[in-house]
């Protein structure tokens, strides 16, 4: 058959309806969001990385694309909205910042209340979306809010503190007020007079900047990419720990409705998003430190020994925690030492182990 008579062949096909064996792939509109700015490295991340990844592999067999529309930086929720607004379903997909829900999502808290163990965002991430998927507490406090668990991600090295004044010992808190986003306002119960301040990454600047707080808990990351420097020149390398904050979930009633190849696919890319982004976090750690520097920051380490009274000067919040999730009828001792096994065999060593005595 020459070309001319296939090309008619074609024509003819099309013209009768005949099939051609070509399937046009189905358009899966996708709305996704978070309260946080683009800049955010999160945020990059998921636009450089996870959508890109999802696309990829959906094309390997040619039977869906996504038609991605990103909604960031407030124009939808505020950072503190993205979970109310994947339950309501102004958005498919999102990015939850998880510290700012204790009370909805009480376990996503394991590696907040666990300090001074941990300052590899790689070994935190897997550890937690490991005990997510080995015990149905975490997956569920999510599906009572109308939302499907994809993945837990870590996106700091680990908390320092940032202080508009000179800082080099825990001593230098004493009586100070200091901004925090959640738990991580308890590390400071065990400092005599230090109060937290509960705010949000963007919020930090200017609550150093106004006087509000003394002193800020974020990480070098962070502090580069918000220009703490400009505001709190002074950073105290306390090494408090990496801590899980963001998860990434789907609102249950989207999710549904979703293709079995297209489920299985997020699913994937979320769980190697969450190596990417903790993979960034550290990689960009040292640099970040150089840039807090260069910015004129001063970084002063924290004793050994201090690091040690600091942590045994706090009480087991750990402990309250898994006693508090037992206490309704959660494994919370058992997701506890699990947790804690799991760092230890990745090569942790706790300054103190919150699970003993459990």
């Amino acid at each position: 058959m020459n070309i001319k008579t296939i090309a008619g062949v074609l024509a003819v096909s099309a013209c009768v309806g005949l099939p051609l064996n070509v399937q046009a792939a189905e358009t899966i509109k996708a709305v996704v969001i978070d309260g946080y700015p683009a800049k955010a490295m999160w945020v990059q991340e998921f636009t450089n990385f996870f959508i890109p990844e999802v696309d990829k592999r959906l094309a390997e067999t040619g039977n869906y694309e996504m038609d991605w529309q990103e909604s960031y930086g407030g124009s939808i929720v505020k950072p503190k909205g993205v979970l109310e607004g994947i339950e309501l379903g102004l958005g498919d997909i999102g990015i939850v910042t998880t510290i700012f829900h204790s009370s909805k999502l009480p376990s996503q808290a394991l590696a907040s209340v666990t300090p001074f163990v941990s300052a590899d965002a790689r070994v935190v991430a897997r550890a937690v979306d490991e005990i997510a998927k080995e015990f149905p507490t975490m997956q569920a406090e999510f599906e009572a809010q109308n939302q499907v668990y994809l993945a837990t991600g870590v996106v700091l090295d680990t908390y320092q503190v940032f202080s508009k004044e000179p800082v080099a010992s825990v001593a230098d808190i004493e009586g100070n007020k200091v901004a925090g986003a959640g738990m991580n306002l308890r590390y400071l119960e065990g400092i005599e007079g230090a109060a937290g301040v509960r705010g949000g990454l963007t919020d930090f600047y200017s609550m150093v900047q106004t006087g509000l707080v003394d002193k800020a808990m974020l990480w070098p990351e962070a502090a580069s990419t918000f220009k703490i420097a400009e505001v709190a020149p002074y950073m105290l390398k306390a090494d408090l720990g990496a801590v899980n904050s963001k998860t990434v979930t789907v609102n249950a009633d989207y999710w549904a409705g979703l293709p079995d190849e297209v489920k299985e696919v997020l699913v994937d890319v979320a769980v190697a998003y969450r190596d990417h982004v903790a993979g960034v976090a550290m990689d960009r750690a040292a640099a970040s430190l150089e840039a807090y520097k260069a910015a004129g920051g001063t970084v002063v380490v924290l004793d050994a020994a201090e690091r040690k009274a600091w942590a045994d000067s706090m009480p087991n919040i750990a402990a309250e925690l898994a006693a508090s999730l037992d206490d309704a009828g959660q494994p919370g001792s058992d997701m506890l030492n699990a947790y804690m096994d799991k760092l230890k065999a990745a090569g942790a060593t706790p300054v103190r182990d919150w699970s003993e005595g459990l």
